[in-house]
């Protein structure tokens, strides 16, 4: 049986259905991302797990027991916030051992825990200061040494890095899953940032509209996207509509050229398939394994160091394409004319209509 099972949730609010049956089964020491826009529902999600939310149907079990009835802090669960939430008038190592102290923890083994957690944030030193003397990312290890010193069962973060400078963001959550790797704790981690999902997590799960769209490795939800919505919002993609030739051998039409998708189509011969192509699958000129090719006009070169993104005009569609900086090959100008190699199998088949 998984360590945390979440079968049928939902949640209302009124009339509103923000949370609508939400399965998941996470194994021990997972680590899952809930990812999706403003008022998705993945952070009602993760109260509900908290226990700071009544579910309006569903439950929730943790290591085998229901804990659907019990209230936040009868669940043994970590919680780390956006905003910190550390108490201003305790130290940092006051603010570490809170959790311990309201537990009835031995003073002595309080302070060995306490000093174990400020060791692994690596913040040996800083048990004295104050939170109003430390940086944004010192305070959200704090605040996450905090969630840690009780030993939770289950650690939720409800996008903790999103007050953080882009810099700060990329050092801390790789700090985050060092740690939560080397604890082997299960955690649940809220964002909308999908490049933190992508990079954190053993699975993702996509939300929409109160709905998972689709729960899979970051690799799996990236390049087989179930949905439309999902190939939209994780990654950018260019979106083409090609006619169908042979539903059965996948086979459509696409600018003149025939593609073999690889896939059956759920749709009659003559019908429009809508397909994407992300920005690295297209190839600046003609390539081997690239078996088509498409003529476009560069309408938009884009520097952004390592990357250069180019959009090219490929008839009425403006395709976007990936090319990796060289200093001895610049790209090419705006108005001049390229061709542009595609394999038929990084083609994501969106709907067939």
């Amino acid at each position: 049986m998984s360590y945390l099972m979440i079968n049928h949730l939902e949640k209302s609010f009124g009339p509103t259905r923000v949370v609508k049956d939400f399965n998941i089964a996470v194994e021990k020491g997972e680590f899952i991302s809930l990812l999706g826009p403003s008022g998705c529902g993945k952070t009602t999600v993760l109260r509900l797990v908290a226990g700071f939310e009544t579910p309006s149907a569903g439950s929730i079990e943790i290591d085998g027991r229901d804990v659907t009835g019990l209230r936040g802090n009868q669940r043994n669960i970590g919680m780390v916030f956006q905003a910190y939430a550390l108490f201003p008038n305790l130290t940092v190592a006051q603010n570490v051992g809170f959790g311990l102290k309201v537990a009835g923890v031995a003073r002595t083994e309080a302070a060995a825990r306490v000093a174990e957690m400020l060791d692994l944030i690596g913040l040996p030193d800083l048990g004295g200061r104050y939170p109003f003397q430390l940086s944004g990312g010192q305070q959200q290890r704090v605040a996450l040494a905090r969630a840690l010193a009780p030993q939770p069962r289950v650690l939720l973060l409800d996008e903790p890095l999103s007050a953080l400078d882009a810099k700060i963001r990329v050092s801390l959550r790789q700090e985050i899953r060092q740690i939560q790797q080397q604890l082997g704790i299960t955690t649940i981690f809220v964002t909308h940032d999908q490049e933190e999902a992508l990079s954190m997590s053993d699975r993702v799960v996509v939300m929409n509209g109160g709905v998972a769209e689709q729960i899979g490795a970051p690799f799996e939800i990236y390049n087989r996207p179930a949905t439309p919505f999902v190939a939209g919002f994780v990654g950018s993609h260019t979106a083409f509509a090609a006619q169908i030739v042979d539903p059965a051998a996948g086979i459509v039409t696409l600018g003149g050229a025939q593609l073999k998708l690889g896939q059956t189509l759920a749709a009659r011969p003559g019908a429009t398939v809508r397909l994407a192509l992300r920005p690295e699958a297209a190839h600046l000129g003609t390539a081997d394994g690239r078996e088509t090719v498409l003529t476009g006009r560069i309408a938009q070169v884009n520097f952004m160091g390592a990357i250069i993104r180019l959009t090219a005009m490929v008839g009425d569609t403006a395709l976007t394409l990936d090319t990796f900086n060289r200093p001895d090959t610049p790209p090419p100008p705006v108005g001049s004319s390229v061709d542009i190699s595609v394999a038929a199998r990084d083609f994501i088949v969106l709907d067939a209509g």
